[in-house]
């Protein structure tokens, strides 16, 4: 082991430093100020406190680190080069070679490098989730936090205590500002996540200025208040102080903890104009030469990393964490030899793997004409599938009871059962959506739900799950005017628009039970992207499949529901609960002698994905009489139906009334289908 001198330490912090100014410069873009004013915080951490074994560094067991404040990327990028972490393969094996060289530092911000302006989840190994808008890293801390509560208090035994890792989160004030950490905090404090540890950076600048143009709380006594604990540190520098603040954190064992640690923003920088500026622009080169003049550093020399840092972090961080990491994996190999099934559903978390079986409880729905709400059959469909699916966890927004989202006979989440599969988020849209992300990042397969119209409250974290390509599930219920008297601020319009425009997130809105459970076959199936199953409130068929095409059909996004004989000279498509509309479109249709096919398109982007073969089978080209109905806008329908297409839908906010009373008010009818279909025949 290394001895920690004030000489090696002053080196390494100054390498952290000089590596963040040096990289920033070359890119001429980025944010030196933090990385400088934060290495010290951060490299206590690295080498003293955390547990983190950077030759395999997706080994399960491992405190996470999240920088937050995603603008200091560089204090990330130059920790991972200087721990030594391991790159990684495809399947989470690492390779012999860095997770981040030299010169992917040197390419800082630019093309194909992993160092992207801000942390990028899958660029590198090290980088445990994406950060950059502000809040959501803190935001995914918590769902860490409660994966690791959740994991141990299902799989842990006597004797074998598989899962104890910590989180520890970097932010900013602006993070702070930010209303999803306020959610975030509010709900971990509940929990008492005591192995949640925030590090907050109160440097007193944000970009226009001083923080007191906009921001003068007591963030002590408002964490105290949801119930953390709090650690000041005067000074970033004082290592002693920061290793006594993290030390607190671990012997805490009742509650989150938040130690507030002041710090200058481009610690060292000699121009006090510049150190401001430093926040989110480059120091410049005569500043930077300064500066390294300040710390006793050859003045002229970029991107130096000393020897003996390396050996340093390798002496501390790497030894303390091959130790516990080995102990760990021979724990496991132990496990699983007494808790076969357990140590076989723990290598399924690992690897995002379903297991043998797991869809085997869904049933078929009978034919039904009054049927039920798409919302109340996704209910039945997640109790036939939890039982044999013991990861999937989750819950709602306060809205269990509407959204149909509570697990038969299993506990609630809370401080008293971390065991239960039944979370309760309170109205926290937001916070609940970063939350999931960071469970799905520690390999839980979750769910959050809440009502179609708030996605507008969640959406950047939604827009987070899809860049991470984390396989998280929202169940989003009342999905349109069809909910009815609540009326226009309750009913979504363009939402089904504004989530498909979500690159890689599937919007599935199913037509009717069988629909349901064959979306939830598809959707548990992605391990790479999440999506969004879109509810109705209201009561919907159950149809036929005796004379229609089987449910199966939605697996591949859309199908032929309903055909003609012969060629069809009308298409209509339809989703959701409008999809028995055109049903009954067809058969006015066809009672004048015009042959139509009705298509189930119920996940648009499944259906793009389908073989060009597939999807011109399902909507032939030489048909181009085409009309969609969809209780939603018309953007993005046309490249299904033409500019010339027609569309039964909406083109203005709902009202309130009886949902029934609605859809005659906007004309969305059999009827109002029928004419667009006749009046394009005719033209």
């Amino acid at each position: 082991m290394s001895v920690s001198t004030p000489a090696i330490e002053k080196l390494a912090i100054d390498t952290i430093r000089t590596l963040s100014m040096d990289a920033v410069q070359a890119a001429n873009s980025g944010h030196p100020g933090t990385p400088m004013a934060l290495a010290p915080v951060a490299f206590q951490l690295w080498t003293e406190t955390m547990r983190y074994d950077p030759a395999q560094p997706l080994w399960p067991n491992r405190d996470r680190f999240v920088l937050s404040c995603g603008h200091a990327s560089m204090l990330l990028y130059s920790l991972i080069h200087l721990a030594g972490i391991r790159a990684v393969d495809a399947d989470g094996n690492p390779l012999d070679r860095p997770s981040i060289t030299l010169d992917d530092i040197k390419n800082f911000r630019q093309l194909h490098s992993p160092c992207a302006g801000h942390p990028e989840y899958g660029e590198a190994a090290g980088i445990e989730t994406t950060t950059g808008p502000l809040g959501q890293g803190v935001g995914n801390s918590v769902g860490m936090a409660i994966a690791s509560k959740w994991l141990g208090a299902r799989y842990n035994r006597p004797g074998f205590e598989l899962f104890n890792f910590n989180t520890y989160a970097l932010c900013s004030d602006g993070d702070l500002m930010e209303g999803v950490s306020s959610e975030a905090a509010s709900l971990a404090g509940h929990l008492k996540l005591s192995n949640l540890c925030w590090i907050y950076d109160d440097n007193k600048i944000t970009i226009e200025g001083e923080t007191d143009l906009a921001f003068s709380e007591d963030v002590a006594r408002r964490f105290e208040g949801l119930g953390w604990q709090t650690v000041r540190v005067d000074d970033a520098n004082d290592l002693a102080a920061l290793s006594a603040a993290y030390q607190a954190f671990v012997d805490c064992e009742d509650r989150p903890t938040l130690i507030i640690v002041r710090s200058v923003i481009g610690y060292g920088a000699p121009n006090k104009a510049n150190s401001h500026a430093a926040h989110g622009a480059p120091l410049g080169e005569d500043e930077i030469r300064l500066t390294k003049k300040a710390y006793g550093w050859p003045e002229d020399a970029k991107f130096l990393v000393p020897a003996e840092v390396l050996e340093y972090f390798q002496n501390t961080l790497g030894k303390r964490g091959a130790e516990a990491r080995e102990e760990w994996e021979s724990l496991f190999q132990q496990y699983k030899t007494e808790f076969p099934e357990e140590g076989q559903q723990l290598e399924a978390i690992f690897h995002r793997q379903l297991p043998e079986g797991w869809d085997a409880g869904i049933t078929e729905f009978p034919a039904d004409a009054k049927g039920m709400a798409t919302r109340v059959s996704s209910g039945k469909v997640l109790n036939m599938i939890a039982p044999r699916l013991p990861w999937l966890v989750g819950g709602s927004a306060d809205l269990a009871p509407s959204t149909m989202t509570l697990l038969d006979g299993e506990e609630d989440f809370e401080a008293s059962s971390y065991h239960g599969r039944n979370m309760h988020f309170g109205i926290r849209e937001h916070g609940m959506a970063a939350t999931l992300n960071g469970m799905a990042l520690c390999g839980l397969r979750p769910y959050g739900a809440t009502f179609f119209v708030f996605t507008d409250y969640l959406r950047p974290s939604l827009r987070l799950s899809s860049l991470m390509k984390l396989p998280v599930l929202y169940v989003l219920t009342h999905d349109s005017i069809g909910l009815g008297e609540d009326g226009p601020t309750h009913q979504p319009v363009e939402h089904l628009a504004a989530c498909r425009a979500i690159p890689g997130l599937y919007v599935y809105r199913p037509a009717d039970a069988n629909e349901v459970a064959a979306c939830y076959r598809s959707i548990m199936q992605q391990s790479d992207r999440p999506a969004a199953l879109v509810l109705s409130r209201q009561g919907v068929p159950t149809l036929d499949r005796s004379r229609l095409a089987p449910a199966e059909g939605a697996l591949r996004g859309g199908y032929v529901v309903s055909d003609c004989e012969g060629e069809p000279q009308v298409l209509l498509i339809g989703t959701g609960t409008e999809l028995t509309l055109c049903l009954q479109a067809q058969e006015q249709l066809a009672a004048e002698g015009i042959r139509t096919r009705v298509v189930s398109l119920p996940c648009q982007e499944l259906f793009d994905a389908q073989p060009e073969s597939y999807r011109t089978s399902v909507l032939p080209s030489q048909c181009t009489v085409r009309v969609a109905c969809e209780a939603a806008v018309r953007q993005g329908w046309d490249k299904y139906i033409g500019t010339d297409g027609g569309f039964v839908g909406m083109s203005t906010f709902g009202a309130s009334a009886p949902y029934t009373k609605l859809y005659e008010h906007f004309q969305i009818t059999p009827e109002r289908i029928v004419a667009e279909a006749k009046a394009r025949l005719k033209s």
